[in-house]
């Protein structure tokens, strides 16, 4: 039988009554408030909720604070115009600047080359080896990505071509070096020199056995970077662990995403000390909470309208998954961009199927379903305090990884390079085996280089977190 939201959402859920009537009665501007610690216009919030949100953003990293317009960045024009081929704003955003990190990083260690993994479409390999001169090798695990980003290589090295010297436009000229492209996927037991597996799908071609090849395609040994941009789930903690039992890796410099996909070993615990912390484990919720975009929520909120519906399309959809096969979890189902703008049988249409089950046997327009779809405003409030946990949760994954770094005796800091509003996944962790000092003196002025070649996007104020 289906059971309808309201009786185990807010009035009969594990939340403290004395919030219950607040949040319930609150309107998204005024949950916008709550969620950006500004209060909220005419809202009278319990002092024990309020002493909850302050002490969650009190637990968590400071994230940089966005500021100016809402509007996704536009264009770079710090970026060369062969470069911001293919690549959306956003991905101009963080590439520049990871791009940017990465080079006072080789600075700082004399090493000239990268190991890109989970490249995808190579957009920051070819940044890298062609707009910065390094020596880049870029490795995914999907052999079609591989051909893409190969295809865009020689697009460029084309369009190169066509000029007479370096190629300008930009705010420095090309170098005609193309990244070298292999398919594997990363294993984290190998040793370094051998860490690939055959590539996604099967059959996509045999994997590359040497990471390292250096610029003519040879081994010579040398010492290399290692970056992994929004490395998903426990690819993250393998770079890691890669990096610190393998000399030949000088420094990391490491985005992770999708925590809801960490395993328990060797994803979440890395470090001794918070595998000896009482309570550390935490649930697929709270991993999955953490993959979620607070700064985008908020200005979802103060812009009310009808993109809120989508949270309650979902939860609406999971009682349905649940009712028809309770062994069907976590299915990470996405029907779709838009859902807002359908109806919520057009929704679900959508989306049984991407759970294995027809829509013609289960009723979408019940009077429970309808009961649930009433409760919209609840939901909303229920999500606004899972975002408010989200970035501790963060902290928590990544403080493991920062410590188990430092239980090994390496340099390491975290910090928020690319603007939140933006990129949600936003905290960037650099170690190296030697002293960051130098590496990190210089981001604030690469930051306000590129913020003035970004026209309309806001500039943000950032804090490094280096327990050195």
């Amino acid at each position: 039988m289906l059971t309808p939201l309201p009786t185990g959402f807010l009035h009969r859920g594990p939340l403290p009554p004395a919030w219950q009537p607040a949040l319930a009665s609150a309107t998204p501007v005024q949950l916008a408030g709550l969620l950006g610690g500004r209060g909220g216009a005419g809202a009278t919030w319990p002092l024990s909720l309020l002493a909850f949100a302050a002490a969650a953003r009190g637990l968590a990293f400071p994230r940089g604070c966005p500021r100016g317009s809402p509007r996704p960045p536009c264009q770079s024009s710090q970026l060369h115009p062969l470069l911001r081929r293919h690549v959306k704003p956003k991905k101009q955003h963080e590439i520049q600047r990871l791009g940017k990190l990465l080079r006072r990083l080789s600075r700082a260690t004399g090493c000239e080359r990268v190991v890109d993994v989970g490249a995808g479409q190579g957009h920051l390999s070819r940044f890298l080896a062609f707009g910065l001169g390094l020596w880049v090798t870029a490795v995914e695990s999907d052999g079609r990505l591989v051909g893409l980003a190969e295809r865009f290589d020689q697009e460029l090295l084309r369009e190169l071509g066509k000029t007479r010297g370096p190629a300008h436009g930009g705010p420095c000229p090309l170098t005609p070096r193309a990244p070298q492209h292999l398919a594997g996927r990363l294993d984290p037991a190998a040793p370094w020199g051998e860490f690939l597996l055959p590539p996604d799908p099967p059959g996509a071609g045999p994997a590359a056995r040497n990471p390292l090849g250096g610029p003519g395609g040879s081994e010579d040994g040398g010492r290399v970077l290692v970056t992994g941009l929004h490395a998903c789930g426990d690819l993250g903690p393998a770079l890691l662990c890669h990096f610190a039992r393998s000399p030949a890796v000088a420094a990391v410099a490491l985005v992770g995403c999708c925590y809801m996909k960490l395993s328990t070993a060797p994803g979440y615990p890395l470090s001794a000390s918070v595998a000896a912390l009482p309570g550390h484990q935490l649930s697929y919720r709270a991993r999955e909470a953490a993959c979620h975009a607070l700064e985008e929520y908020e200005g979802r909120l103060r812009g009310g309208g009808a993109h809120l519906r989508a949270h309650c399309y979902r939860a609406a959809l999971e009682s349905l998954i649940r009712a028809a096969d309770p062994a069907k979890r976590h299915l990470g189902l996405q029907p779709g961009r838009k859902a807002h703008g359908l109806s919520f049988p057009q929704y679900a249409q959508l989306g049984l199927p991407l759970a294995g089950l027809d829509p013609a046997g289960i009723p979408l327009d019940s009077g429970a379903v309808g009961a649930m779809l009433e409760q919209q405003h609840k939901v909303v409030a229920f999500c606004t305090l899972g975002q408010l946990l989200a970035p501790a949760v963060e902290t928590l994954i990544l403080l493991d990884r920062l410590l188990y770094l430092r239980e090994q005796g390496f340099h390491c800091a975290l910090l928020p390079l690319f603007n939140p509003r933006f990129s949600p996944r936003n905290l960037v962790l650099v170690a190296a085996r030697t002293p960051l000092a130098t590496v990190l003196a210089g981001l604030d002025k690469d930051r306000e280089d590129e913020d003035l070649g970004e026209a309309e996007s806001p500039q943000e104020e950032q804090s490094f977190h280096n327990p050195q």
